[in-house]
Parts: C-alpha cells; sequence; structure tokens
C-alpha cells in the first residue's frame, strides 16, 4: 500500500537525542530519536493501512544521525488494526522517506505486514540495514 508523499513544517530538533550503535563490521553508527514531526509524518503516511488509525500503538526504532542518502527507508512497527485480520496486531513497516536538513520532511508508506508475514517485511528491512524488532 502507499500513499503520497506528505510534507513536514519545518523539524524541530529539540526532540532528538543520539546515541551510537555497533552495525555490520564492528562499526558504530550514530542514530537518534525521531522529532516529534518525524513522528507525525509516518503516523499519517501509515494511517492509510490501518482500520482504526486513532488506536494504534506506535513503537519507534531509532535514525541514523548521518543516513547514506536523502531518501533513506525507515523500519519499525505498530500495534493497530489492519483491514485484513490475519494482519491485526504487531505489524511491521517500512516506509520511504525524502529528509531535508538531514530531517524527514516526507514519508511514504512502502509495505506493513503483521502476522505470519511479519518476516517478509523484517527481511526487507534488513537488507537496508535496518530492524523493525529494535523498535522500543
Amino acid at each position: 500500500m502507499t500513499s503520497d508523499l506528505t510534507p513536514a513544517p519545518a523539524p524541530t530538533p529539540a526532540a532528538a537525542q543520539t546515541s551510537a550503535t555497533p552495525a555490520a563490521g564492528g562499526l558504530s553508527v550514530a542514530e537518534r530519536d525521531l522529532t516529534p514531526d518525524e513522528k507525525k509524518l509516518i503516523m499519517n503516511a501509515i494511517s492509510t493501512a490501518l482500520k482504526n488509525p486513532a488506536a494504534a500503538k506506535y513503537h519507534w526504532a531509532r535514525f541514523p544521525t548521518v543516513p547514506e542518502s536523502d531518501q533513506p527507508a525507515y523500519c519499525s512497527t505498530v500495534d493497530g488494526q489492519s483491514p485484513f485480520a490475519a494482519y491485526s496486531g504487531r505489524q511491521a513497516y517500512i516506509v520511504d522517506t525524502k529528509l531535508t536538513g538531514g530531517h524527514i520532511t516526507a514519508a511514504m508508506l512502502g509495505e506493513m505486514a503483521g502476522g505470519s508475514d511479519f518476516k517478509l517485511i523484517v527481511d526487507k528491512c534488513a537488507e537496508h540495514g535496518l530492524d523493525p524488532r529494535k523498535a522500543g
């Protein structure tokens, strides 16, 4: 499922905290929390795939402080009702993002699945070096 890229207001730096996480090859990748504006963009993109978006509970993975491109993928999980009963509950998703000034300024849902297909999204996220199961 996809939606149009959703533009955002200018990001607010106050919410971002950074830390380093070991990456493949033993190198550390600096990561940060998403800002409230970034979270809102992602929630808007994901809401198109949920039956009751207002009742969804989001789990947020950390985001690279310096992404490899200005259009990185973001992966995490959400607990929510899917229009497809077998997918309701914990669902993994991958969102395509656009960055401006190092912050997410647009987001579009790539894919989302739960149930027995949860692993399919985890595997696609792994292709980008991401793991939605690390969402807090």
